[in-house]
């Protein structure tokens, strides 16, 4: 509608916004008149209509089954058009228009915003099933009269109201039409189910809807006003109230089809069910977060028995292999110390890459600097978890035997992520400017413990590749091409 709007009318951009909001609403007239909507803006010039929107109806036959979007017809061509935008009413003047041998009544009704007209809404039903109407079908077509109404003279759409569809109540999920005082006129099938659900064993005719409400939805203090008020219908909200294990969702949309309100549209939807879903994923995700959180502190309580049980070995190599031990079970404490902050199993591991390198870093024999290039990204848990210990060993075995005490160098670690479907892969490269690979030195036969980890979390939990190669000037240059998800 933007692309529409702007190459072809002299519409402002506020007039286009207003233009939104109506499109966000009007599938509730669609349904309640039973017809197709279409959008007619005028062109720059005034010559013709351009039609930018279109809407077809979840409680009737469509009146066009063709897309109606992008064209346009010069004025004359349609009267009723031409009548509504020049006189600014709603015009329902004319015969049935025959469209592949079914009659359609159609109807015109302008589009106003602070006192101007924008465009015409062409309503078109569908006459080919026509048959005495229900109360309900009588009591649709007179709240689509109201509104009609209420948009020909610019009180409808509610500004700063706009609405999600996909999760507002409909028209076919439960209707109750109120009259100005609150008194319940009409009430759907589905709404009165919507209301026993939550504890009422009479009709909802003839009922104040606002204190019966109330009544259904237990308070621990006096009748609470504010739900009165908002089930009354006497300003546009959306709410849900419950009660008797129910939980109702309630939009009310007052009715001033002449500027005076005459009373209220309520449009109700029975979500019981989905809240307790939600509730229920709620406590699952609460569950595993907190499952992470006793899992980090268990890692932790691990490591801590490791390093006391490392400061009482009197071999040194035996402490440094618990020392080694205990920065292994910290980068996996990482993990899930981030996990359990968060709400998926997904994690941005760039911080917990720099939690790692500062780590290890402690363990520098001499004046030896880690940084980070380039980012890591959104990674899963699955990946996440193995390539932490694989970052720490990698980086461990830089320090230990590429630098002697005393030394100054640095390692760098390089991230590039790739997130397209023909390339979603992470590439790592971590360089140091150390002493280098010893002769005939093999990363895929070598015996250290470190490099046995890496090969195995890299090649058989994490489907990479893994290779060490002599820096280009000095050093060791350590290479991990990783396939990833891409970031959403």
């Amino acid at each position: 509608m933007n692309d529409l709007v702007r190459q072809h009318t002299a519409l402002s951009d506020s007039d286009l916004e207003w233009l939104h909001l109506l499109v966000s609403e009007w599938q509730l007239l669609s349904d309640l008149s039973f017809a197709d909507l279409v959008l007619w803006v005028p062109t720059l010039d005034g010559t013709r209509y351009v039609s930018v929107a279109q809407m077809r109806p979840n409680t009737g036959p469509t009146s066009y089954q063709d897309d109606m979007v992008g064209h346009l017809v010069p004025r004359g061509r349609r009267p009723l058009l031409d009548a509504a935008l020049d006189e600014g009413r709603i015009v329902r003047e004319g015969d049935p228009e025959w469209r592949e041998e079914v009659p359609v009544r159609v109807e015109s009704i302008p589009v106003r915003r602070e006192g101007r007209v924008l465009g015409v809404i062409a309503r078109n039903t569908n006459l080919l099933t026509v048959r005495t109407p229900s109360r309900l079908e009588l009591t649709y077509l007179q709240s689509a009269s109201d509104l009609a109404q209420m948009i020909a003279a610019g009180t409808f759409p509610f500004p700063g109201e706009q609405v999600d569809m996909d999760s507002s109540p409909r028209a076919g999920d439960g209707l109750v039409r109120l009259d100005a005082e609150g008194i319940v006129q009409y009430a759907s099938p589905n709404a009165l189910s919507a209301y026993h659900r939550l504890g009422l064993a009479a009709d909802l005719v003839g009922q104040h809807l606002g204190q019966i409400t109330a009544e259904l939805a237990p308070s621990r203090g006096p009748v609470d006003e504010a739900l009165v008020t908002l089930a009354s219908g006497y300003a546009p909200r959306e709410f849900e109230v419950e009660g008797n294990g129910g939980v109702i969702q309630l939009r009310a949309i007052p009715l001033k089809p002449k500027g005076t309100r005459i009373g209220s549209l309520v449009l109700l939807r029975d979500v019981t069910e989905l809240r307790r879903r939600e509730r229920e994923l709620i406590t699952k995700d609460a569950t595993i977060r907190e499952i992470h959180h006793r899992v980090k502190n268990n890692l932790q309580t691990v490591a801590a028995l490791l390093r006391l049980q490392a400061r009482r070995m009197d071999s040194e190599g035996g402490r440094e292999a618990l020392n080694e031990a205990v920065r292994r079970v910290g980068s996996i404490a990482i993990v899930h110390e981030t996990l359990s902050q968060n709400l998926d199993e997904r994690v941005e591991f760039d911080e917990i890459a720099d939690r790692v390198i500062a780590m290890v870093a402690e363990i520098s024999p001499g004046r030896v600097t880690c940084r980070r290039n380039g980012r890591f990204g959104i990674l899963d848990a699955e990946v996440a978890t193995p390539l932490s210990m694989v970052l720490t060993e990698i980086l461990q075995n830089a320090l230990e035997h590429a630098f002697a005490p005393g030394d100054e160098g640095a390692v760098e670690v390089t991230a590039v992520r790739g997130d397209s479907r023909a390339d979603a892969r992470l590439l790592i490269t971590v360089q140091d400017d150390g002493r280098g690979l010893p002769e005939g030195f093999d990363p895929q036969r070598a015996g250290n413990l470190g490099l046995q980890i890496v090969r195995t979390l890299v090649e058989g939990e994490l489907g990479g590749s893994f290779d060490m190669l002599p820096g280009a000037e000095r050093g060791t240059k350590v290479v991990l091409d990783i396939p990833v998800q891409p970031q959403k």
